[in-house]
């Protein structure tokens, strides 16, 4: 476990690493700070091959074994790790970061897979606890990681630091790894590559460029084509005589439940992702690094709110867990919802910790849910199911904050008449017109970041009813 945790910290650590590294990584390509969006998909194009590794990846090692499938996995992580430090073109790195990213991806769902199968029931919860802490740390952790490598090394070691890393996790599993469970049927690849593409279109579709809204028509044409694929993707598991993925699971109201609930947590935990800093960084008047240390309050609870989860779980069940940490999300994005300009400590922190340690208390029982549902030779499928319904719901909660959060800040800013200068009054009258202007320009913006944060508690409320409807034990 240890060393496979370590491949999941690693893989990890490389979603939010380029973070701090893309302001050099654009001064290295030449790409201007006016085209920042540009440079945006090179943390989005991770994100895609992450997402689309993992159903395939994960169906892959049920079929050739785990250890096999790691490896490989491992191997591409390496890889793209060396493609992306050898980069000098956008598209180089984008392409770059999708090859590492597949193997990246594929490593959590293997991962909860392998733990499933090498403890036994009593233990399986607290395991996958762990994994989904060693995961969020990782993320927690990467900005910071990245920022330190940069100063001593440059961007590059960031991404040259993974090969002797991936070689040593690669050495110690084969040595220490026994065989696991195989299921010898073919591999459905057609319904890896349909869901793939309904996932990239959906990713598409959903992503505005900030300054250049798309047209309606675009948006609806490419969600309606992830719509076809999805279609075209349950009719072919239906008639496939090896499917991809049995659809029969859905109708398990635990299994069901439990990815419905993780659906809306991922969207919600997106809203706390963006909207934290960046409310932080303007309205609040705060300098960047203020705004990512109080993300940090909230993301570094998550960790700690896992492996309590997975401790619950074990001694509980499903339900207590749940219920629990999904009622201190919403309660903590309540507190977040009525903050004002002079939020400070305590009160901040016990917001931002309490949202984050509900977050992490639900890790580890949708997870469980998840994975106890299915026989041994499908855990891999199961684990990557579970977490692609948070990816998803992450992508739409992206999408929510670019569409219908931009396109609200601009209505309620543009209903606040600018002060012109006007004829007869003195510079002084001006300049109190102007101050009042900003007064409710800030004002606006702020009641804007209380809204979305009000609906992420409602978000995670409604969580609660699937969570009701998951099975209190396993």
């Amino acid at each position: 476990m240890t060393v496979v945790l370590s491949a999941v910290f690693l893989a990890a650590l490389d979603q939010t690493v380029v973070v701090t590294a893309l302001p050099s990584i654009m001064q290295d390509i030449r790409l201007p700070v006016t085209k920042l969006e540009k440079a945006m998909w090179i943390i989005t194009g991770y994100l895609l091959g992450y997402t689309f590794a993992m159903p395939l990846m994960a169906r892959l090692s049920d079929v050739y074994g785990r250890v096999r499938v790691f490896v490989v996995a491992m191997l591409l992580f390496m890889g793209g790790s060396v493609l992306v430090a050898a980069g000098e073109s956008l598209s180089w790195l984008i392409g770059a970061r999708v090859i590492q990213a597949i193997g990246g991806g594929a490593t959590l769902p293997v991962t909860m897979a392998i733990a499933a199968d090498i403890f036994p029931d009593r233990r399986r919860a607290m395991a996958l606890g762990l994994i989904g802490a060693v995961a969020e740390a990782g993320g927690v952790l990467g900005p910071l990681y990245g920022g330190l490598l940069i100063s001593f090394a440059g961007w590059r070691w960031i991404f040259w630091v993974n090969l002797p890393l991936g070689l040593l996790i690669v050495v110690l599993l084969v040595w220490l790894m026994p065989p696991t469970p195989r299921l010898r049927v073919p591999v459905d690849y057609v319904g890896g590559l349909l869901i793939a593409g309904c996932l990239a279109l959906l990713t598409f579709g959903l992503w505005q460029e900030v300054g250049n809204v798309r047209p309606l028509w675009q948006t609806a044409g490419l969600v309606a084509a992830s719509l076809a694929l999805l279609a075209a993707f349950t009719m072919r598991e239906r008639w496939a005589t090896y499917p991809l993925l049995e659809l029969s699971l859905f109708r398990r109201l635990t299994f069901a439940a439990a990815n419905g609930a993780h659906l809306l947590v991922g969207g919600a935990l997106m809203i706390a992702m963006v909207n934290v800093p960046l409310m932080t960084d303007t309205v609040l008047g705060q300098p960047p690094l203020e705004g990512g240390l109080r993300l940090m309050r909230l993301s570094g609870a998550i960790p700690f709110g896992a492996v309590v989860g997975g401790f619950l779980c074990g001694r509980f069940g499903y339900r207590i867990p749940m219920l629990l940490g999904l009622g201190l999300t919403s309660l903590g994005f309540y507190w977040l919802s009525g903050w004002g300009l002079d939020i400070a400590d305590p009160a901040m922190t016990v917001h931002l910790a309490t949202t984050g340690f509900g977050f992490g208390l639900v890790i580890a029982p949708i997870s469980a849910a998840v994975i106890d549902q299915v026989g041994e030779a499908r855990r891999g499928v199961a684990a990557a199911v579970v977490t692609l319904s948070r990816m998803v719901g992450m992508m739409v909660g992206l999408s929510v904050l670019t569409s219908w959060g931009m396109g609200r800040y601009g209505a309620v800013t543009s209903a606040i008449p600018f002060p012109f200068p006007q004829a007869g009054e003195t510079a002084a009258q001006a300049q109190q017109r102007l101050i009042l202007y900003q007064e409710q320009v800030t004002q606006a913006t702020l009641g804007l970041f209380n809204n979305l944060f009000l609906a992420a508690a409602v978000v995670t409320a409604m969580a609660l009813l699937p969570a009701i409807l998951m099975a209190r034990r396993r």
